[in-house]
């Protein structure tokens, strides 16, 4: 059976009908697509001139709640990035000042404030902390369009090669310059996904990220960047989101809701309180020495779930 789409799904939420048991049971099945990975909405245009959705305040309600379905999480994640394209180009938004702000992000982004809201689902062990394992770079060995199967043998020849360390704990990030395409739908049906599958004998997680410079309506919040490239700051939201969910679900088995969502989906494009920033650019936390606007995640609050950014 082809999956629905994480538009389709919410078409069917937003239309407020009540799940039969038999579609409860199925939503599972249909939350990732038919090779696994995941598929995330965008529903915010960047050309918009007002700030970023705020969000609601209000609890999840029972159908959103997170509950954990007894699979693994990753208690203290190390993040790996694969430079897939060109980065070295003179477009503004694919270059090395680029790549900086994204690897100041994953340097930060571990024991802040925000992402040690993960730490508090309930007997999970996720320490809060996140490392950087590291980058490399190819080219375009397959091409300029790529499919769900190249990026695990993407993720796969980066760790068999040696150019990354063969790490339980690691997600892999291939992150593709503005010139790359993800054919399964990148642009039209999700902004990124994550996944899992066997590389050398065992289990790992890997993600997949476009630059946000290549449909900066659908998968950016803004057109302007709090660090002056709107396209990178456009996917170190999706990047955070992905990074979330592969620690808390990352074998599709463990923090999910009844309507098939993950932590990151529950908040996608919502931002709490932001700050205009001197450049025109909204803003909503500041890791290390950048300010970057992100979404916001799923904190739990006693028996209550609220999505929040710290």
């Amino acid at each position: 059976m082809k999956t629905l789409t994480r538009l389709h799904l919410a078409a069917v939420l937003l239309a407020g009908l009540a799940a039969p048991a038999a579609f409860a049971q199925e939503e599972r099945a249909f939350h990732y697509s038919e090779n696994g990975s995941e598929i995330i909405h965008h529903r915010m245009n960047a050309a918009s001139s007002y700030a970023p959705t705020v969000g609601s305040t209000a609890a999840l309600s029972s159908r959103s709640k997170l509950t954990n379905h007894g699979g693994q999480v990753i208690t203290t994640p190390s993040a790996y990035v694969i430079w897939y394209g060109n980065w070295a180009q003179g477009n503004g938004t694919d270059t090395a000042a680029g790549q900086q702000i994204i690897v100041d992000f994953f340097h930060a982004i571990g024991g802040s404030p925000y992402y040690k809201i993960n730490s508090t689902y309930t007997g999970s062990g996720i320490t809060g902390n996140v490392s950087y394992g590291g980058a490399t770079s190819v080219a375009y060995p397959y091409g300029a369009s790529l499919s769900d199967a190249n990026i695990q043998t993407i993720v796969a020849n980066a760790i068999t090669g040696g150019a990354l360390p063969n790490d339980a704990n690691g997600i892999y990030f291939v992150l593709t310059s503005s010139d790359v395409n993800e054919a399964s739908g990148f642009c039209t049906q999700y902004c990124g996904w994550h996944s899992w599958g066997t590389i050398n004998g065992s289990n790992h997680r890997y993600a997949f990220v476009g630059n946000a410079a290549r449909c900066i309506t659908s998968c950016a919040a803004q057109s302007i960047g709090p660090n002056g490239n709107a396209g990178v700051d456009g996917m170190v939201s999706v990047m955070a989101h992905e990074l979330e969910e592969a620690t808390t679900d990352p074998d599709g088995a463990t923090w999910y809701a009844r309507t098939g969502y993950e932590n990151g989906d529950d908040c996608a494009w919502t931002f709490g309180t932001s700050t205009l920033g001197s450049n025109g650019a909204y803003y909503n936390v500041t890791l290390g020495a950048r300010n970057y606007l992100i979404q916001r995640n799923v904190k739990f609050v006693g028996s209550s779930q609220y999505c929040l950014m710290q």
